[in-house]
This record gives structure tokens, sequence and C-alpha cells, in this order.
């Protein structure tokens, strides 16, 4: 099966869970990678991995020795993620697990993540507590980044994500329009204080 179908199949049996009709796009991918600086990363982290879009890019990219460990609650995902990406840290896990995560690879921090997560999809309650851990084990000066999808800025939802993390992160930038995408999306760069 084709990740796009199994993609797809996944939606339709967990849709809050798994948040999107499609599979992010390579042009997507390559956009929140770059804007997350995983080439200078020592420790990156992923949430949602899905299909493995944005975990092909940041393996093809990151340093020899730098730590990657990705992690996805969906159990049929990591199924085909750990077949077709055997060289890859996949944990089928919840992102609010990161400290312990962390703790199991002797990890104290990490310096860029990378989420493709449906933030907006989640309530307030469940958003604090994803970004709980990533605001108190990203470095100094890491990158957080995650996207969302254009339409998304007109909806109450995607206000009161951008308003969220605009309050926890002392800069947050958003990146190009990712026409290639479907549906249209652009990357939140957030950057933890120095």
């Amino acid at each position: 099966m084709n990740d796009a179908l199994a993609f797809l199949c996944e939606f339709f049996r967990k849709p809050t869970q798994v948040g999107a009709i499609y599979p992010s796009s390579q042009e997507l991918a390559r956009e929140i990678v770059t804007q997350a600086n995983v080439e200078q990363a020592r420790v990156i982290v992923e949430f949602g991995a899905g299909t493995g879009v944005f975990t092909r890019e940041i393996l093809k990219r990151k340093p020899t020795e730098a730590a990657f460990f990705s992690i996805e609650q969906n159990e049929s995902l990591v199924e085909v993620l750990k077949r077709e990406l055997p060289e890859a840290d996949i944990c089928c896990d919840s992102a609010a697990e990161l400290p312990r995560l962390l703790q199991e690879r002797n990890l104290q921090s990490v310096d860029a993540i990378v989420s493709g997560l449906p933030w907006a999809a989640f309530d307030e309650q469940l958003q604090d507590m994803l970004l709980a851990p990533v605001l108190q084990y990203l470095q100094p000066g890491g990158k957080f980044v995650t996207f969302a999808y254009l339409q998304g800025l007109l909806l109450p939802a995607g206000h009161r994500f951008a308003q969220k993390i605009r309050s926890k992160f002392a800069k947050v930038e958003k990146s190009r329009i990712v026409w290639g995408n479907l549906p249209p999306a652009f990357v939140y760069i957030c950057t933890k204080e120095k």
C-alpha cells in the first residue's frame, strides 16, 4: 500500500489523531527541515512522523553524529515507518512523553523539534500539555517548527494556536507559503529565548 493510501486509511480510522487526509509534500518537508536548522543540531526530535515525509528529510540532512528520534502514536503508521526506515529511531508514543524518551536515550535537551502534529485541531489543554516539555527541554535559542494550513489562518482555532505560541516563545516567524502542499501550508518557526 502506498503512503498516501495508508495515510488516508488511518485518517478515516482515527481522524483526530491523524489530522489530515493527505501526507505532507516533499516541498513542505524541505521547508520545515530547513527552518529547523537540523544541519547544525546535535539533538533532533520529530513529533507526529505520519508516513515519514519529514523523517526522511531529517535523516538526509542531519549531521551523522546527531541524535534523532521520532514520536508517532499511531501504531499502524509506526509499523510502516519501522519497516521502511529501519535506520530511524521511531517511538510509538505520545509527544507528551518527551521527558521520558529523552531520559531513556541519556539526552538532557533538544536543539530542534520538528512537528507534524495537527495543533489547531487540539483543544487548549492538550496544546499546553504537549508544549510544556517542548519549552522545558528545548535548548535556549533552539527551534520548534511546525506547520499550519493556509486556510487555518481564517479559523478561530488557528488564531488561538498562533497566539499561544507567540505567548510562549521569544520569537515566532512564518515561512513562505508552500503552494505545492495539499492544502497550501506555511511553517511556524518558534525560537526559545537565549
